[in-house]
């Protein structure tokens, strides 16, 4: 594995990819729950894979995968291809307590499936930072706004024409915005999913969402 991939340590250090590194991304047709399909965004080292239990209503995603961030992505996605204004929220955990610290669960907003799609996302870490980012160009660096508020319960993101915002609840209150929307352009159809990446480029972790809302509507995240 190059030293782009690793991720960040007192052993490793981890730096954007090549600006001309892609990989083909691998898709499943098959719906899953809400969702019109899965793919595995960037085709990371190992396989992902994710399943729905319709008694509780729960997503299992795992994934391997470098990172969603810098120029292009490596994870697990969930979604269903849409237009008009989006509400999207979800309850995210991590099962395995002894995961890796960065691992990364996000509720996005994607122009393509290609690995260096525009996007926006709100995305929650193992080791409980939380931030708005969004991808403005295709094949562009990453921008993000973070914010203090950390480990969050649920999360969720909302598209209201060309503002995205971000929303949390940290014990069970009501979902909150936090900080100002951003403007992106996204051009519809576009993907709305749920997903996750291990931070960890051939290692397999796992990520758990339920409660999951997803309307065509702005102002109905919960």
């Amino acid at each position: 594995m190059p030293d782009w991939s690793l991720p960040g340590s007192s052993t490793h250090k981890q730096v954007p990819p090549p600006i001309d590194f892609h990989r083909v991304t691998k898709t499943d047709y098959k719906r899953i729950g809400i969702f019109e399909g899965q793919s595995d965004i960037g085709a990371a080292l190992m396989p992902g894979s994710s399943s729905f239990n319709r008694t509780t209503k729960e997503y299992t995603v795992n994934s391997a995968g470098y990172n969603i961030w810098y120029t292009r992505d490596e994870f697990r996605l969930l979604w269903k291809k849409m237009s008009g204004d989006i509400s999207l929220a979800a309850d995210v955990k991590f099962p395995n307590a002894e995961g890796f610290f960065d691992s990364n669960v996000v509720v996005i907003i994607r122009q393509s499936l290609d690995d260096d799609a525009e996007e926006a996302m709100e995305a929650g870490h193992g080791a409980g930072l939380m931030h708005l980012a969004w991808r403005p160009e295709k094949n562009k660096m990453i921008l993000q706004m973070k914010v203090p508020e950390k480990s969050a319960m649920r999360i969720g993101i909302e598209k209201k024409g060309n503002f995205y915002a971000m929303f949390i609840s940290l014990n069970g209150e009501p979902m909150h915005q936090l900080g100002d929307p951003v403007k992106l352009d996204i051009k519809e159809p576009f993907y709305v999913g749920i997903g996750f990446c291990s931070h960890v480029p051939d290692k397999m972790d796992t990520a758990i969402f339920s409660n999951v809302v997803l309307e065509n509507e702005a102002g109905k995240v919960k």
